[in-house]
């Protein structure tokens, strides 16, 4: 079983997560998605709408995990997209809200295979 120190938090459940599946042997990594300026000019970087998680299951198929605190997390259209679009591709992509959500998905989606 895994313990939480972060239980709750949006940033501490994308921790767990992360620290989660390296545990489990996953090629897991951060995916950052953002902007920053520079001087006069906004730099986007990353994917908008792509998970917090990005990685490649043991059978070879793209993994992506978007993390959302337990109470009041939402998805944004583009997050619910990306995730749709990865599914619709032959990956696995969730949403999850806790190391036990993310720990039952993957359980239910390794019955299918």
């Amino acid at each position: 079983m895994f313990i939480s120190e972060n239980e709750g938090l949006e940033n501490g459940v994308l921790k767990d997560c992360l620290e989660y599946l390296r545990l489990q042997g996953f090629f897991v990594w951060r995916n950052n998605v953002g902007c920053a300026k520079l001087g006069n000019r906004f730099i986007r970087f990353g994917l908008k709408g792509s998970s917090d998680i990005l990685g490649i299951l043991p059978n070879g198929q793209f993994l992506a995990v978007e993390c959302k605190r337990e109470k009041g997390g939402k998805l944004s259209e583009e997050q619910k997209e990306f995730l749709d679009k990865i599914n619709k591709n032959n990956g696995f992509a969730i949403c999850v809200n806790s190391v036990y959500d993310l720990e039952q998905k993957l359980y239910e989606y390794s019955k299918k295979q």
